[in-house]
């Protein structure tokens, strides 16, 4: 139903683009008119392509097919913002329409334009982004604590092992004391070419790797998926506290998402912090809900994901909605809250404006 939901979308996007286009100024003449609809043919077929056939298969072949597919969707996304300006602008083509031509090669060019941008940041490697947080109750023998923190790496089809020892090697280069994966690590069921049990082996730190589920990690075959995590020395936390420490807590939650269908969401949190001492208490949830539930639990900082911070603007006013909590840093009462905007990308490898992140936090005793 999702990937179905995706193909419909895409389709009527294409539809609206097309039928804005071609009254451009340089598509009146037929020939380009008709090369440029054979173009988007071509280009429709390798979405539905990847979203049915290439999904599932690690290829060469279908990478390609993928990439393209998928990156069409988010051209089409920003093609179609810069055709609604211009829609919102003439009444719909009522007013200004001497204009209408010019207007909407203008509003052409825009779309192009934005989405060689949002490719082009899509693919740049993260960037490192640095917090310092003071928690009144962190043992003094940690101040200075350094928390790692990646997020919605989606391996799968598009994003492959070589890709993920680059972040590795970025993880490793800021001497992290522990590292945190907040889910979506796994885009479904599809692995990439190559070892990546080697690759996740050499993620390691003193106080440990630790992981939560995200909601793709749960649409494909999560115990496989926690296997792999385990088998690679990482700690998955879903519903359940660990002692890290003397004064020191981790905690995790299953994602709230794939919780709020069952209607369980609100019990997560305090199914995982259950019986958990009064000491400083690290959450991880792949979802930015319930921050103010998990504040008046005694939760000292709460690390989240998930949205990738709208990922293709301006996607994100959409996202806010459902998730006020977009990226970067919040409070809840007492309690800092991290959101992180997503180390890899889902769907289009597109990003506009801000590349993805590994979060670097720094914790401080006061």
């Amino acid at each position: 139903m999702f990937f179905l939901g995706i193909l419909v979308t895409g389709t009527l996007l294409q539809l609206y683009v097309f039928q804005r286009a071609t009254s451009a100024s340089f598509l009146t003449q037929q020939l380009f008119r008709n090369l440029f609809i054979a173009a988007g043919v071509i280009l429709w077929t390798c979405l539905v392509m990847a979203r049915t056939v290439g999904v599932n298969i690690a290829s060469p072949l279908f990478y390609g097919v993928d990439l393209v597919g998928m990156d069409w969707l988010g051209v089409l996304l920003l093609l179609s913002v810069s055709f609604l300006a211009v829609d919102v602008c003439t009444g719909f083509g009522f007013f200004l329409r001497p204009m209408l031509p010019g207007l909407r090669t203008a509003a052409l060019i825009t779309g192009a334009a934005l989405s060689v941008i949002a490719i082009v940041q899509g693919m740049r490697p993260p960037v490192i982004h640095r917090y310092d947080i003071h928690l009144p109750d962190l043992p003094r023998p940690m101040d200075g604590t350094v928390i790692v923190a990646v997020s919605d790496l989606h391996l799968g089809v598009l994003i492959g092992t070589g890709w993920l020892s680059a972040r590795v090697a970025q993880i490793l280069n800021q001497h992290p004391d522990m590292v945190v994966l907040l889910g979506d690590t796994f885009d479904g069921n599809t692995y990439p070419r190559g070892d990546l049990l080697a690759v996740f082996k050499r993620i390691t730190a003193p106080l440990g790797v630790w992981a939560v589920p995200g909601n793709h990690d749960m649409y494909g075959d999560w115990e496989r998926n926690r296997a792999l995590l385990t088998k690679a020395g990482v700690n998955v936390l879903d519903d359940r506290w660990a002692k890290v420490c003397p004064g020191f807590v981790i905690a995790g939650v299953e994602d709230l998402t794939i919780a709020s269908r069952l209607n369980r969401d609100k019990e997560a949190i305090p199914k995982a912090l259950s019986g958990h001492p009064p000491e400083t208490t690290v959450l991880l949830s792949h979802t930015p809900w319930h921050a103010k539930a998990a504040a008046d639990a005694g939760v000292s900082l709460m690390l989240s994901a998930h949205t990738h911070g709208g990922q293709i603007w301006p996607f994100g006013y959409l996202v806010r909605l459902r998730y006020p909590m977009l990226e970067g840093l919040y409070k809840a009462g007492h309690m800092p809250v991290i959101v992180c905007r997503g180390t890899g990308t889902w769907g289009p490898r597109m990003r506009l404006w801000q590349r993805g992140e590994i979060l670097r936090i720094t914790l401080h005793s006061q």
